[in-house]
């Protein structure tokens, strides 16, 4: 299951790469305006306005797409909260789950019932543990088409320095190297179990992944995924209490009832 998540993870990245490489994005009008004619040019324009807006109120691009990005994380909190708890279980149901493998290796169908009993014994959703990077790809996509089609935007230094519509430049290997520190260090604090294949071989992979994405992207989204990056590292720094909380107990036990 840890490695369906991880697959997930990847893949949702992958979803933002090929749509862009494709060219499956939000258009302009015929005034350079962001046609907001499908529900996807909406939230595209829906995000440039939120730039906009912060823009006005500060005065720098670059600031205000710091201001979303807080926005965005306070947004998805919530979500990553149940993302520590999900690894918690998981972490605690392993042993019960190599057993599983271990009795059943011949039959998969029994290995997966299984398992997903004791899911809901402990009342865990597989899925949460994806849900925080599942929401921010499509508001990251949007950023990304919204920094593009934003004529004043694409004009606009950060700090008088970064251009933020810069791709491939020596500004975006330097956000490149940090954006994938902040991954490394993020997924490093973010690890239950240093004994996870899995885990170890995400550990290194996920950051090379989003280095190249920053290099490849405008320098504004670079700015985005680090400061995300800072804000989950000091998030999970407040939440190890959680992390280091006694091991999860099961809701309910086989054929009891639940409490």
């Amino acid at each position: 299951m840890l490695r369906k998540q991880s697959r997930l993870s990847i893949f949702m990245l992958l979803v933002v790469l090929s749509m862009t490489l494709t060219g499956c994005t939000a258009h302009t009008t015929s005034n350079g305006q962001i046609d907001r004619s499908g529900i996807w040019g909406k939230f595209v324009g829906f995000v440039s306005d939120g730039l906009d807006y912060f823009y006005h109120v500060i005065g720098d691009y670059g600031v205000a797409i710091l201001i979303v990005t807080l926005i965005v994380r306070i947004i998805v909190f919530p979500l990553m909260m149940k993302q520590i708890r999900y690894q918690k279980v998981m972490q605690s149901i392993q042993p019960e789950l190599a057993k599983i493998r271990e009795k059943h290796k011949d039959d998969k169908e029994k290995i997966n019932a299984e398992t997903m009993k004791i899911f809901q014994q402990y009342g865990a959703n597989p899925f949460s543990g994806c849900l925080p990077i599942v929401v921010q790809m499509p508001i990251l996509f949007a950023l990304y088409q919204a920094i593009n089609l934003n004529p004043d935007l694409k004009a606009h230094y950060f700090l008088g320095i970064l251009a933020l519509s810069q791709k491939q430049g020596v500004a975006n290997i330097i956000l490149a190297v940090l954006s994938a520190t902040t991954t490394f260090f993020q997924s490093k604090m973010s690890m239950t179990s240093a004994k996870d294949a899995n885990a170890k071989m995400m550990l290194f992979f996920m950051p090379a992944m989003i280095a190249f994405f920053t290099w490849q992207f405008p320098a504004a989204l670079g700015l985005y995924w680090i400061f995300g990056n800072i804000l989950t590292i000091i998030q999970t720094y407040f939440t190890k209490g959680i992390r280091n909380a006694a091991p999860a107990e099961p809701k309910a036990k086989t054929g009891g009832k639940s409490k």
